[in-house]
């Protein structure tokens, strides 16, 4: 039996870019995070890269949440977006 993923990509270019419209966003305390995965696996934009440590693309991201959500270190935080 064939099984094939899904994997989303954000939208390249002013199309997929946030803009002025995100309320919060995630915030990784490096210190806390295991460099599990787990994040990237569930972030519907796929704008969460991790090497060494987690990075995210913010003029991608759209600031839903899922990757703290997810977190099994509590290591992403949701912080208010100051614009």
């Amino acid at each position: 039996m064939r099984i094939d993923y899904l994997i989303s990509k954000q939208k390249v270019g002013a199309a997929g870019r946030t803009g002025l419209w995100r309320t919060s966003k995630p915030i990784v305390d490096k210190e806390a995070c295991k460099i599990c995965n787990v994040c990237t696996l569930y972030c519907p934009e796929n704008v969460i890269e991790v090497d060494d440590e987690v990075t995210i693309d913010y003029e991608y991201c759209k600031g839903c949440g899922i990757c703290s959500s997810v977190c099994i270190s509590n290591a992403i935080k949701m912080v208010e977006e100051v614009v």
